[in-house]
């Protein structure tokens, strides 16, 4: 019986396959045998495992010159919104995870993060600087609803007065308004939604778990009505599937609220390249080798390129005119590069202990 492409993939989920990671000495592999069950239907959709991971440092550093920050608290591995093109997926190899289906599926938690952060801050010597919340996966992601990991962490970078920007899919973000608002009268947070269409059947095969792109407008203005500065964040840029809705999605951001934006060209690093690839075959076979063609004329004839200053961007003719039509844009609809600048000097934390009880009254 032949099956409907679609239906091949579990419901709720992007990945189409679940490679074995790159660092496991055995491969496993799918093996396709006559179908004897009579139904043309997709399989369940695969549960969602959490586990803990404990942790004493909490905070991540960079030295990239491709982002505004180098520093960073993540406070989940792995992200159930499953967006395929999500360059974090390859990190789960290092669990000994797949980055396909388990990457969505088999979610680590921090929920020692906030205490590690806590101690982290109050070590004599630290001195703040822009701190991203989810740098890698999106703090906001379902399983947030439950460990609360991500709220902690506002609660305790509240207390110590220091600048925290989020980036998220997730109108969850909502859910802490009462920490965020607080923090951005005192000029210490931003919140960027990453909208990457405003079609919503684009957005549910491609970001499946996500918040509506509807949704994502809304949560930009209830937290600008609320006094957060947002911005937006167009990512990926797709060349041949999305792309031209790059300035739709800035107009529509600027009206919801947004007064920066920022946009990154499609990265397929390491193992989401091939997991890209099955997506399109699955969901755009007619587009598919077009949209491959021209992200490989945005990275040297190469479906990635990890070189600093080119993988946010690309290069090429197609890469100069996405640019060109981004600043255009941005200009057009009066949004900045970079939000309001943080108030650094509020930064201040004790450190908590046994012995803080000796001198209070």
């Amino acid at each position: 019986m032949r099956r409907n492409r679609d239906s091949e993939k579990p419901d709720g989920r992007a990945a189409t396959a679940n490679p074995t990671g790159r660092y496991e000495r055995h491969r496993v592999e799918a093996v396709e045998v006559e179908d004897i069950g009579g139904d043309d239907e997709g399989g369940p959709s695969p549960a969602t495992q959490v586990t803990v991971e404990r942790t004493r440092r909490a905070i991540s550093t960079n030295d990239s010159p491709d982002i505004p920050f180098d520093r960073s608290v993540n406070p989940y591995r792995g992200c159930e919104h499953g967006c395929i093109y999500c360059f974090a997926r390859p990190s789960h190899a290092y669990l000994g995870f797949s980055p396909g289906l388990d990457f969505e599926t088999r979610i680590v938690a921090k929920p020692d993060a906030p205490e590690a952060l806590r101690r982290e801050l109050a070590r004599r010597g630290y001195e703040p600087a822009t701190l991203a919340l989810g740098a890698n996966t999106d703090p906001y992601q379902p399983v947030e609803r439950d460990q609360r990991i991500t709220r902690r962490i506002l609660e305790v970078l509240s207390e110590a007065s220091h600048p925290v920007s989020i980036v998220t899919k997730s109108a969850l973000v909502l859910r802490d308004l009462d920490l965020l608002s607080d923090m951005a009268a005192r000029r210490l947070a931003h919140v960027h939604l990453s909208i990457t269409t405003l079609d919503r059947e684009l957005a549910r095969r491609m970001e499946p778990r996500a918040s509506t792109p509807a949704r994502r407008l809304e949560t930009l203005r209830q937290l600008t009505a609320a006094g957060v500065p947002t911005g937006v964040l167009a990512s990926p840029m797709i060349p041949g599937l999305n792309d031209h809705e790059l300035e739709a999605i800035l107009e529509a951001a600027r009206d919801a609220g947004a007064s920066s934006a920022g946009y990154i060209l499609l990265r397929l690093p390491g193992e989401v390249a091939e997991l890209f690839e099955s997506w399109l075959e699955t969901h755009y076979p007619l587009k598919a080798r077009r949209v491959l063609e021209l992200v490989r004329g945005t990275r040297d004839g190469n479906l990635y390129k990890s070189a600093f200053g080119e993988r946010m961007r690309g290069t090429g003719a197609y890469a100069d005119m996405l640019a060109s039509r981004f600043a255009a844009a941005r200009s057009r609809l009066d949004l900045s590069a970079r939000p309001t600048a943080f108030d650094f000097s509020r930064f201040g934390l004790k450190p908590k202990g046994p012995q803080l009880g000796l001198f209070e009254s």
